[in-house]
């Protein structure tokens, strides 16, 4: 498996969970967590192209 799909897979679940918890609980930076959820997301489209086109 491609360590940027890898990466990108626990950074959108990571970015979800802070969204999650952000919604009950205010705390400082929960702004981030969208922001870990777009760059989680890219990062795993990255990985997955790059992985279907073969690239090592």
């Amino acid at each position: 498996m491609n360590a940027t799909f890898v990466t990108g897979i626990g950074l959108t679940v990571l970015g979800l969970l802070g969204y999650v918890v952000g919604v009950g609980t205010e705390y400082p930076g929960r702004a981030f967590s969208v922001t870990a959820v777009m760059v989680g997301v890219t990062l795993a489209a990255i990985g997955r192209s790059a992985n279907s086109e073969g690239v090592a």
